[in-house]
């Protein structure tokens, strides 16, 4: 196989694994065993497991964004309602089977004490939500986009821990009800049209 194969089964066998195992109890052996590359070439690949750990994160990055960016531009009308698809999706989301949290707290959580790219993986994904987050709220017509944007962030992390620990997407819904009282907030005296769906 080709490196851009093997990387792409790397990274396979790292988003099952490091997903349903978390990142310490997974060792190199397990991922060349489960993607079917030879040792030799994972660590041509990635030289370290830091390096497969942030490679995976980034990907996730670019998959998780993409899929709830789709969802709210196909599935949202009015600039408010994308507000509120994104709480839609996260419920899937977090109802959907081998849900175990945010990968990118988790992983921290483990390495980003002693591993500086692992960190960074983690802090750029979050600061992507949120700079996604305040573009929703700018095109809403928020007063303060970034406030907004922040709030909606601690919302949307919430979410997840906490139907994570619980075991019960619930936690989104009460999310979502708090960031459409939020918007409103933030919205009121717009003319523009926008209804909001409750």
């Amino acid at each position: 196989m080709d490196q851009d194969e093997a990387r792409s089964r790397l990274l396979d066998a790292a988003e099952e694994l490091f997903s349903a195992r978390g990142v310490h109890a997974v060792g190199m052996d397990d991922i060349r065993a489960a993607s079917g590359v030879s040792l030799k070439r994972l660590y041509q690949c990635f030289p370290s497991k830091h390096d497969l750990v942030e490679g995976w994160l980034r990907r996730r990055d670019t998959r998780w964004r993409a899929a709830l960016a789709t969802h709210v531009l196909r599935d949202a009308g009015a600039p408010r309602d994308r507000v509120l698809a994104v709480f839609d999706w996260l419920h899937a989301w977090c109802a959907g089977p081998g849900f175990r949290g945010c990968a990118f707290v988790n992983t921290f959580g483990e390495l980003g004490a002693v591993a500086p790219g692992v960190a960074r993986a983690a802090r750029d994904h979050k600061q992507a939500v949120r700079e996604y987050l305040t573009t929703l709220a700018q095109d809403a017509g928020a007063a303060d986009p970034a406030a907004l944007g922040e709030q909606l962030t601690l919302l949307v992390d919430g979410a997840i821990t906490t139907a994570a620990i619980g075991g019960d997407p619930a936690a989104v819904g009460h999310a979502r009800a708090a960031a459409q009282t939020l918007t409103r907030a933030a919205t009121a005296g717009r003319r523009n049209g926008d209804v909001d769906k409750g």
